[in-house]
């Protein structure tokens, strides 16, 4: 179901008095802090157009994030969330990227992957240089926070990389662990229908909100709310190379390109879950 926030913008919702308590407070917070790191002009043209399907605003409100929180961002690749979550934390807060190793225990793609975050960090201290990069690579590394630290967790169109490796129910378990009890976990992932076989969502990198609930209930948490904010019903998800078919990797190059820029990015569950307090 569309949350009052997903459907409008934070100001409005709150206005409309439409919001729970917690999510008013959120919004009246960080809103204005998210509205000027969106705006900031360390942000790319490329990632500035990713907005429009991404809709980092009001995904991150849903989640309530607020600026005094400990965030735990999981697998941040390049830093597309980072260079919005960074300066709303920077001043009252804590974040902490848990980053693929950059030994050899991790691929040459992920040593690569770090290693350019690492040097987007140094680019700008002003920014960064708060950050407290941890390691995720399961299952020896799961160690994302101080454990019982954190009170938000983040990630963010990664659910399928752990399936496909076997290791999502130990990458859920590594949420529960860093988070404080009452603390959130947001999840976006590709979406495919309920009912998708396992393998398939293994292949094409959708999975089901069946799926992802029943694994982070596994962990142990409680499904707290959803939005429909990153969905996009153009998206028919039976394409030839699954979801990275679709922008931004554009996997099949030039061929039939002006019809999956037409698609736009996948459709995506937008998941809040919290680990109950005792």
């Amino acid at each position: 179901m569309t949350t009052p926030l997903a459907r409008c913008g934070w100001r409005a919702a709150v206005a409309a008095g439409l919001l729970c308590a917690v999510s008013v407070a959120a919004a009246a917070d960080a809103g204005p802090l998210i509205e000027r790191a969106l705006a900031g002009e360390h942000r790319s043209a490329a990632n500035r157009a990713r907005d429009a399907y991404r809709h980092p605003q009001e995904t991150l409100l849903f989640f309530g994030l607020r600026p005094d929180m400990h965030v735990v961002e999981i697998w941040p690749g390049g830093g597309w969330y980072t260079e919005v979550l960074a300066p709303v934390l920077r001043e009252r807060g804590r974040l902490y990227a848990a980053h693929f190793p950059a030994d050899e225990s991790a691929s040459r793609f992920q040593r690569d992957s770090r290693e350019a975050f690492a040097a987007k960090l140094a680019s700008r201290p002003a920014l960064y240089d708060r950050i407290v990069i941890t390691e995720l690579q399961l299952p020896a590394r799961a160690t994302i926070a101080p454990p019982g630290s954190a009170d938000l967790v983040l990630t963010f169109r990664n659910v399928h990389n752990w399936t496909a490796a076997g290791t999502d129910e130990a990458a859920f378990r590594a949420f529960f662990a860093a988070l404080k009890p009452g603390g959130v976990l947001g999840v976006v992932e590709h979406r495919a229908p309920d009912g998708t076989p396992l393998e398939v969502m293994r292949e094409t990198g959708y999975m089901s909100e069946a799926y992802v609930i029943a694994l982070a209930e596994k962990a142990g948490f409680r499904l707290a709310g959803r939005s429909e904010v990153n969905a996009n019903p153009r998206d028919t998800r039976d394409h030839p190379r699954g979801v990275w078919t679709l922008p931004p990797t554009l996997r099949l190059g030039d061929q039939d390109r002006a019809k999956y820029l037409a698609i736009g990015e996948s459709d995506r569950m937008t998941l809040r879950f919290v680990k109950p307090a005792p």
